[in-house]
């Protein structure tokens, strides 16, 4: 049985929700588009779903040069190309990043609606963040997120928990960028390099998750699975396992129903 592309997603701002493409250009640094953008407080720390779920609730859309931002029935746009001169010097856990404010209004826009003042950032270009790999002791040039470009997920690896959940979860709980059709739980774990459309891949480490897959995209709540029951067959070294972290050895364009060749 062949390996196809089902899915991919974009998530432009960190922590925020993500938008289904069915293609996607790859870059070193993630898809285009793809957690370019991120929240930071007063102190330039950056923020996230595990302190503040209801971030979950602001739905990006991208079009042609502009980028809107939904939350409840309020929209905010701004221009993907601008921002202010300034340098801000920001981490993202252990790697210091380099981003620069969008503009004041958009700042003043997500303080208002968060409850706290906060700064919308951009990471420009790539070598203003970079993240050295645990396993392999590479450094990467990365985007925003947590620590890896891209994130895949199998779908056996979805219906294998879903099969032990009371409650059925969504594969957007865990906020892949490619999903990809399996026969097996968890085998995408044992991927080396592959590749998709005009692109090569490489397979870094299985993804280690946090509290933030408890929250329900859709309503902003946080409960105690899929953790809890991941927890009690995919811990590792005391890290809960689910997806795993990949890099792109090139650039162009993966669409949906690509086939995975190995």
């Amino acid at each position: 049985m062949s390996v196809i592309v089902k899915e991919i997603y974009i998530y432009p701002v960190k922590s925020l929700a993500g938008i289904s493409l069915k293609s996607a250009k790859a870059e070193e640094m993630g898809f285009e588009n793809d957690r370019r953008w991120m929240l930071i407080n007063a102190d330039n720390v950056h923020v996230t779903q595990r302190e503040y779920p209801i971030m979950s609730q602001f739905y990006p859309e991208i079009s042609g040069d502009k980028i809107s931002i939904t939350f409840q029935d309020q929209k905010h746009e701004f221009f993907i190309s601008e921002h202010l001169q300034n340098t801000i010097e920001s981490n993202v856990w252990e790697d210091k990043s380099d981003v620069f404010e969008v503009n004041k209004n958009t700042s003043k826009w997500f303080s208002e609606k968060l409850g706290f003042d906060c700064k919308l950032v951009k990471i420009l270009g790539k070598g203003d963040r970079k993240h050295e790999s645990s396993k392999t002791k590479e450094t990467y040039n990365v985007s925003l997120a947590d620590a890896y470009p891209y994130l895949l997920i199998g779908t056996e690896s979805l219906d294998f928990l879903n099969e032990k959940l009371e409650k059925k979860v969504s594969i957007l709980r865990f906020r892949p960028n490619i999903v990809v059709s399996t026969q097996n739980a968890h085998e995408e774990d044992d991927f080396d390099t592959f590749t998709i459309g005009e692109v090569s891949f490489k397979n870094i480490k299985p993804c280690g998750r946090c509290i933030m897959v408890n929250n329900d995209p859709q309503k902003g709540i946080v409960k105690k699975e899929p953790l809890k029951t991941l927890s009690k067959y995919r811990n590792v070294n005391n890290s809960v396992l689910f997806g795993t972290n990949i890099v792109s050895l090139n650039n162009g364009t993966i669409n949906v129903g690509d086939e995975v060749v190995f």
